[in-house]
């Protein structure tokens, strides 16, 4: 059995930022192929399955991480130890997690626990979604999932959507001497983000209220003009009981601007904690009930799949100067995924023997 420590170490070495992950993808297939995996590959992306009856079951990891941040206090591509934690650019989000499924699956190779899973890792989830996008429909038919996000082993049965919309204001300009004679956009717009920060939405149960965010401002051209356009970018990380095209109606109603759905591609997602895999997760961590993420993942990329989301580290650290996971995360993530694994197998199968 290889070792986690350098194993979770050597793939935190490899840098691997969002649209660059050629390199870890290569050793990973190399490190896989070597404990007789029978690695398949689309891009970047790879993928193997283990079982060969039984429900079928997606485990999916992301293999890139964003740029560094300012702030570290060593190079952030060059990990390092201390106190049995390891420091390095993506070791949180998400290469724990990789590393954590990569030990589940050394764990049942060689068992026959009833089922299938379906082990994923994917490029560009911190960009574009891409990689899972074009993976995924490739697999074939899949009964549930599970999305290997850091979660401190929460399970997660519910997952925020992103909204992302342009707004512009338009007036008319004029010397900023005879103001009276023109329409000041940037006026326009102010009043339209006093409005959005008041604006309210049905809250969800899990994830509460939607606010949306003004998240940039743009406007003018000369020192002085009465600025005849301004524009502004408004986030809205919505939930499973808003749908966009409504929320993207409703703000447009609100505003004197006009507005334009620039990206609606992270749906937010939920699943029934009926289902088998919210069952099995919550048995794998020991706890009774599910709970809510905010940050979206390639969750969003799977559909009506039944899905949770979960895994090792904290959702706290990610995209943070000096993020780290503990080598006692790790391990617990491994023995987690490979819990999951046995008790979806058991309970999917009992109720789908055919499946």
């Amino acid at each position: 059995m290889t070792d986690p420590a350098a194993l979770l170490e050597t793939l935190v070495g490899i840098p691997s930022v969002s649209g660059s992950e050629q390199a870890l993808a290569d050793h990973l297939e190399g490190l896989l192929a070597g404990w007789d995996f029978r690695v398949r590959r689309l891009g970047a992306n790879l993928y193997f399955e283990l079982g060969t009856r039984g429900p079928r079951l997606l485990l999916l990891g992301h293999l890139d991480t964003v740029q560094p941040c300012k702030g570290w206090s060593a190079d952030p591509f060059s990990p390092w130890w201390a106190h049995e934690r390891l420091f390095g650019l993506g070791v949180n989000c998400a290469k724990g997690c990789v590393a954590a499924l990569v030990l589940a699956a050394l764990a049942l190779r060689d068992r026959d626990f009833g089922g299938r899973a379906v082990f994923a890792f994917t490029c560009e989830e911190e960009t574009s979604g891409d990689g899972a996008r074009e993976l995924v429909p490739l697999l074939g038919p899949l009964d549930a999932a599970l999305v290997a996000e850091p979660t401190g082993l929460t399970v997660c049965t519910a997952q925020r959507g992103l909204l992302l919309l342009q707004c512009r204001a338009r007036g008319e300009s004029a010397h900023v001497a005879h103001a009276h004679l023109g329409e000041n956009a940037v006026h326009k717009a102010a009043r339209d983000i006093a409005r959005l920060d008041v604006l309210r939405f049905e809250p969800h149960l899990l994830l509460g209220e939607t606010r949306a965010q003004v998240i940039q401002v743009q406007s003018g051209m000369a020192l002085t003009q009465v600025p005849d356009l301004c524009e502004f970018m408004v986030d809205v990380r919505s939930t499973p009981n808003l749908d966009h095209a409504a929320l993207a109606a409703r703000i447009t109603a609100e505003l004197e601007s006009d507005v334009t759905v620039l990206s609606d591609h992270y749906p937010p997602m939920a699943t029934d904690p009926r289902e088998a895999i919210v069952r099995a997760a919550l048995a794998a961590a020991g706890t009774q009930g599910g709970t809510g993420s905010a940050t979206a993942s390639d969750w969003a990329c799977l559909g009506s799949l039944p899905a949770v989301k979960a895994g090792p580290g904290d959702t706290y650290r990610s995209h943070r100067p000096d993020e780290w996971l503990s080598l006692g995360e790790l391990q617990a993530g491994a023995a987690f995924y490979e819990k999951l694994v046995l008790n979806y197998a058991r309970m999917a199968s009992r109720e789908n023997p055919h499946g």
